[in-house]
């Protein structure tokens, strides 16, 4: 807090040696955010957020969909993980990003899934800016991050068999048409980059640091935001300390590296310094967007779960093959719970930011999660329709609670990309076209 501001405001930031720490909206403060910005109507209205979680090769398609809406819709297997969450989910089927089709597999499926764009193959990448990064033109302005890009899994480097470059299937947010925007895939670097943590004092605790400005806060606040900002700080100081450990195993592994005379790139799992358990680096992922979008560090957020090609594997789940191999076999039960697994994520994400009290609702309520892969079948690499899910309401402008179905309405009427120019409208930002659609979706 600076001595030189006439007064408070909502959204804070706590200072220490080589920290900056946004905190939640406080409602006992005289004003929400930053000054008033001319393209901001009104102050005491919470931001509109955007979210995407993406899984590569493919979902098990025995074992997806759902029937019925609010409260009352079933869910399949695969998505039971959401069955708290319903009346604020929406399945969408038959959608298709149309210039992915009839290219190969695989690169060509990814590289342009949140553009629409064709994609050029040989050295030279070539496709269109994702719709993630278009929002954060726009909008990136009005907080500390334009957004927040990470990753779960390495790139790929190299060329695909049908001569579209690897880059297509490890990235899914493009910043233009020529380079995706680098992916963040170490959770305590990611840490580090929410809260300004940089400098020789990185290795202290970034709560500690602030631990004087936090006291002073809490004098001035009222009771329930006393509350409040006191869960955000044990919040804090528990994925702080995951993220920690996550640290030393990194130094570990850089000396290693060094060591061999080998870059930290090319070593595996886990001597590239990732968690050796999935659940750990994914878990610890999604509380540090959560504590991003909460503290309206950024607005915008992207998540490579597992990206195309994917060679991840899941012993905890009972599968021996690793994630591209057991997609040729979607429909077995070993491939059904690495989906679920996938669903789950979304879930906890989903679950932590409805947990948020903001306004007259949650975080969530003001958030839209997308949640997609690049095909429907991966044993039969079947892209000629997505598995889509949406959760939250953004705001108050997406109708939750429903099962869409496009699938026998036409070709003009199922792109994607319509679906994106509709989700950019709610997040205020207006385009007359998009990738290859000039339309909305209907009935979104």
């Amino acid at each position: 807090m600076s001595n030189q501001e006439p007064k408070l405001s909502r959204r804070i930031l706590l200072r220490g040696a080589g920290v900056a720490m946004s905190l939640p909206l406080l409602e006992s403060l005289p004003v929400w955010g930053a000054p008033l910005r001319s393209t901001q109507k009104d102050p005491a209205t919470p931001p509109k957020r955007f979210v995407v979680q993406f899984m590569g090769t493919g979902i098990s398609p025995n074992n997806w969909g759902a029937k019925g809406e609010g409260a009352q819709m079933e869910l399949s297997k695969s998505l039971a993980p959401l069955e708290p969450l319903k009346t604020k989910l929406n399945v969408i089927s038959g959608l298709f990003n149309k210039p992915s089709t009839g290219v190969g597999i695989h690169p060509g499926m990814t590289g342009g899934i949140l553009s629409g764009a064709s994609l050029s193959r040989g050295a030279v990448l070539h496709g269109g800016v994702s719709m993630d990064q278009v929002l954060a033109q726009r909008l990136g302005q009005e907080t500390a991050q334009p957004s927040l890009v990470l990753s779960c899994e390495k790139p790929l480097t190299g060329y695909h068999e049908s001569n579209f470059s690897m880059a297509y299937s490890s990235f899914i947010s493009w910043q233009d048409a020529d380079s995706p925007v680098p992916s963040e895939v170490y959770p305590s670097l990611a840490f580090d980059s929410l809260f300004d943590n940089n400098g020789n004092q990185r290795m202290e605790s970034v709560l500690d640091r602030v631990s004087d400005e936090a006291a002073s806060l809490r004098r001035k606040i009222s009771r329930e935001d006393r509350s409040k900002l006191d869960e955000y700080l044990n919040s804090v100081r528990e994925v702080e300390k995951r993220a920690q450990r996550m640290r030393s195993e990194l130094v570990k592994a850089a000396d290693n590296a060094r060591g061999k005379g080998k870059p930290l790139v090319a070593m595996k799992r886990p001597d590239d310094g990732l968690p050796e358990d999935l659940r750990d680096h994914m878990r610890l992922m999604c509380d540090i967007v959560a504590l991003a979008i909460q503290t309206d560090k950024t607005r915008i957020a992207s998540m490579l779960m597992c990206r195309d090609l994917s060679g991840l594997f899941y012993p905890f789940l009972n599968v021996n093959d690793g994630h591209h191999i057991a997609s040729h076999s979607d429909n077995s039960e070993g491939y059904e719970r690495i989906t679920r697994h996938y669903i789950t994520q979304l879930a906890y994400l989903a679950g932590k930011l409805d947990a948020m009290p903001e306004g007259q609702g949650t975080v969530l309520d003001n958030t839209c999660i997308l949640w997609l892969s690049n095909m429907y079948s991966g044993s039969v690499h079947d892209n000629s329709h997505l598995p889509i899910l949406t959760v939250g309401g953004m705001g108050g402008t997406l109708k939750t609670g429903r099962v869409l179905n496009f699938r026998d309405k036409g070709d003009e009427n199922r792109k994607v990309c319509s679906l994106y120019l509709s989700l950019m409208d709610n997040m205020g930002v207006k385009l007359d076209r998009f990738g290859d659609a000039t339309t909305r979706l209907a009935g979104i």
